[in-house]
């Protein structure tokens, strides 16, 4: 195992690659979050999207938590710099935004059910 570890490594992938994987992923990530971010604010006041939005959110953070991981394990196979720190910093963003979002979109949509459950009440009476 030791031996395996003190080997030079190979590359992952050529450093022209990893600044097109960041670039890519960087702005496919800035636009799909923009746009669950616009459908949260419009759906979640009204209560609509539960089932959408929450588990795109999640699914987001753990693939947040899974290229964090991919990063350390480039880190540890003492990968390139261009490798590992498109991984580290893309699952961080992932995992940080989406990560806290989430709680906070439940809240918000608990609120918003409640709000429902006070305006029907006031309707009966």
């Amino acid at each position: 195992m030791m031996e395996f570890l003190m080997q030079d490594p190979e590359p992952w992938f050529s450093p022209e690659f990893g600044n097109n994987l960041g670039a890519y992923a960087g702005s496919g990530i800035g636009i799909l979050g923009g746009i669950v971010g616009s459908l949260c604010g419009v759906l979640v006041p009204k209560g609509k999207g539960k089932h959408i939005l929450l588990p795109l959110m999640l699914a987001f953070a753990v693939l947040g938590v899974l290229l964090l991981l991919t990063g350390i394990v480039a880190v540890v196979l003492s990968q390139p710099f261009n490798v590992y720190f498109t991984f580290l910093l893309i699952g961080f963003i992932l995992a940080t935004v989406f990560g806290t979002l989430t709680p906070v979109m439940h809240k918000l949509y608990r609120v918003a059910e409640e709000r429902q459950l006070e305006a029907d009440a006031l309707r009966r009476s």
